[in-house]
């Protein structure tokens, strides 16, 4: 493995989760027990959306400044959260069928007043299967992106302020990956019909503080410190962190990564668990207490940038001889995809 500050790192070394997953489930087949779907998370989603959209309503008379100041002391806490139920069903982990769970995902994107959850579902799946591959892992930033935003503060801070701008903007380098779909579009549709229905019917202040909450869940607030948290460099050559602070209370423990890329088909309120089973596997490997001590560092240490990520010429750090591998990584793929209720 070698690194240099103007580039990636490179690996030729597979990908870490799959070796991992295998040796935890022959050391504790018990694991096996938290997989399954959590179909109450359906309620969770419903209950911030309404929520968000409550708030919206009772700001849409105040000045742009207290607007901005509750979205970014509670919107942005909401709207993070529903990234993470997002999350939830683009892995099919609330319902059976593929359709109410691309529903459940459409529903949490309106009062993100943006639409992204099929196009995030799409690209997130590929993430897990080939992490590190430049052409498939829309997780990784673009190069040109890297060397435009740098290693200083500033250009740091707009990149975590316009985040949603530069993923935007990564979908042309992702080879195998059709962004066009009859879904993408439905999703396209439905939130900016509610933008616009929230503009004419309620007013600016409150279509405002629904867009301004979506920019600081995932930017410039403390929060944004879980893009970074997840496979930023801090302690190479580890490429994936956990983060174990109390702010997973308020976003469904999705802290919790490296067990998320570990067992991708166990839900949310399960995740916890496989660390408590597991803690050899878990606890030796370097974790975050601090979103905020995290999101500060990466602003302000000039040897964190978007270089500081692992790469890989292959797919997955397979090798083409490696079929065993590969078939693992193809079922567990298709057990997310086609898991029964338990």
């Amino acid at each position: 493995m070698t690194n240099d500050t103007l580039d990636f790192t490179y690996s030729n070394s597979e990908e870490p989760h799959i070796q991992r997953t295998k040796a935890i489930i022959k050391k504790y087949p018990q694991i096996k027990d938290l997989m399954g779907r959590y179909p109450k998370t359906f309620i969770y989603a419903l209950a911030i959306v309404i929520a968000q959209l409550g708030i919206a309503y009772y700001v849409k008379d105040q000045s742009w400044w207290m607007v901005l100041i509750v979205a970014y002391a509670i919107g942005a806490f909401a709207n993070h959260a529903l990234f993470v139920l997002i999350h939830e069903f683009s892995h099919n982990m609330v319902f059976k069928s593929k359709i109410p769970n691309l529903l459940g995902g459409i529903m949490c994107d309106i009062p993100n007043a943006f639409p992204s959850s099929v196009s995030f579902r799409k690209y997130h799946l590929k993430h897990h299967a080939f992490q590190g591959h430049y052409d498939i892992d829309a997780d990784l930033a673009s190069k040109w992106e890297a060397k435009l935003i740098g290693s200083k503060f500033i250009g740091k801070s707009l990149w975590l302020l316009l985040f949603p701008l530069f993923q935007a903007l990564r979908p042309p380098r992702l080879k195998e990956i059709q962004f066009q779909s009859i879904w993408v579009w439905i999703n396209l549709v439905t939130v900016l019909a509610v933008d616009i229905a929230i503009l004419i019917l309620i007013g600016p202040m409150a279509l405002l503080y629904l867009v301004a909450s979506f920019f600081f869940s995932v930017g410039l607030h403390p929060l944004g410190a879980r893009w970074v948290q997840e496979h930023y460099l801090v302690a190479p050559p580890q490429e994936t962190y956990s983060y174990y602070g109390p702010l997973n209370k308020l976003s469904f423990n999705v802290g919790y990564h490296n067990e998320h890329h570990d067992f991708s088909f166990v839900p949310w309120v399960n995740l916890p668990k496989i660390r408590s089973i597991a803690p050899d596997f878990y606890n030796n490997l370097v974790y975050h207490e601090s979103w905020t001590k995290l999101w500060l560092r990466f602003i302000f240490d000039n040897e964190l940038s978007l270089f500081s990520r692992v790469l890989r010429s292959d797919k997955g750090g397979l090798s083409v001889s490696s079929s065993s591998e590969k078939d693992f990584f193809s079922g567990m793929e298709n057990k997310e995809s086609n898991m029964t209720i338990r």
